[in-house]
């Protein structure tokens, strides 16, 4: 059946569950529904795709690795200049590294060969190219999970309780 995005009592995303994981989180009241599908489980019980916690759970921070894997994922697998998505995509550093730019994820982008070698060693404003989307760190390991729920349309109900869609 379906996924469930599981809310902290803070209403921040803390993990995807399957329905019956979330159902037992329900019916023992550790957990409160949120958003529901159509469909019922019983006559007063839908089907839930989002629940949230009723005590907050501390969870410490991790940090989520600088990698070509990672960096191709946030960016959906697309050239960030012209919207290319197939397999000769590159990494474009934004600010040039002979400039002075580092590495880092508000400095890294997808890039396809042709874009990369166009911008060569300018700006983007130099080079009078725009990125569709600006490079930021994704805030959780679960911001790829989620997103390619969110971009399949199977949830588009979650994104109302993350950050950036």
């Amino acid at each position: 059946m379906s996924k469930v995005l599981v809310l902290n009592a803070s209403y921040e995303p803390l993990n995807i569950t399957s329905w019956r994981r979330a159902v037992v989180l329900l019916i023992k009241g550790k957990a409160e529904q949120v958003e529901h599908t159509s469909k019922y489980l019983y006559a007063e019980l839908p089907l839930p795709t989002v629940i949230r916690l009723r005590h907050y759970i501390r969870v410490p921070y991790k940090e989520i690795a600088l990698t070509r894997r990672n960096i191709l994922q946030r960016d959906g697998h697309s050239c960030q200049y012209c919207g290319y998505s197939g397999d000769d995509l590159t990494l474009d550093h934004v600010l040039p590294r002979s400039r002075g730019g580092g590495e880092s994820w508000q400095n890294i982008v997808t890039a396809c060969v042709r874009c990369n070698i166009k911008k060569g060693n300018r700006t983007p404003g130099e080079a009078n190219m725009i990125l569709s989307n600006p490079p930021g760190k994704p805030y959780s390991c679960l911001y790829f999970e989620v997103t390619k729920y969110i971009k399949s349309g199977t949830h588009s109900e979650w994104r109302k309780y993350v950050i950036g869609f």
